[in-house]
């Protein structure tokens, strides 16, 4: 009779301070997985930014060159085909990123410029798209980036 009940207890499967534990170690994974899912996001979002920076300031300065010395807006350059519709819209989000492009005309004193801000969209409950703030101009085309807040030409150059 005793190893009847011996061989019972040890066939019981798991007790729920095991089987609590096992949970709680599955928990921790996911919730590791999930943080470095969402870093990998942030960072594909700011790298597809900074690219889509450089592909704007080469677009403004073919602008530039094909329409008497001045830069064009998102629509203009949409309209012309030199962007995609992407960039469409008062002002248009790509890649997570709210793009704040102004233009200044030409005028008998001034040549025509730009600047343009890349700043984080802000989702609620999930937290924002990116971590940096970017900013370039039409004067040197050097990208500046700000962690804190909308970057200015007085802001580090990335990779600076």
């Amino acid at each position: 009779m005793k190893d009847t009940f011996t061989s019972k207890r040890n066939q019981r499967g798991f007790t729920l301070i095991e089987l609590m534990i096992v949970i709680a170690i599955i928990a921790l994974m996911i919730g590791a997985a999930t943080y470095a899912f969402r870093s990998a996001q942030i960072q594909g979002n700011e790298t597809a930014t900074i690219k889509a920076l450089d592909t704007i300031g080469v677009v403004e300065l073919q602008y530039f060159n094909t329409h008497n010395r001045n830069f064009g807006t998102f629509e203009q350059l949409v309209k012309e085909g030199l962007l995609d519709s992407r960039f469409s819209g008062n002002p248009p989000n790509v890649n997570g990123y709210i793009l704040n492009l102004k233009v200044t005309p030409k005028t008998a004193n001034q040549q025509s410029s730009y600047t343009l801000n890349a700043d984080p969209q802000q989702s609620e409950g999930i937290g924002a798209s990116g971590r940096n703030h970017f900013y370039i101009d039409s004067s040197a085309g050097t990208k500046h980036v700000n962690g804190e807040q909308p970057a200015g030409p007085s802001d580090p150059p990335i990779g600076g």
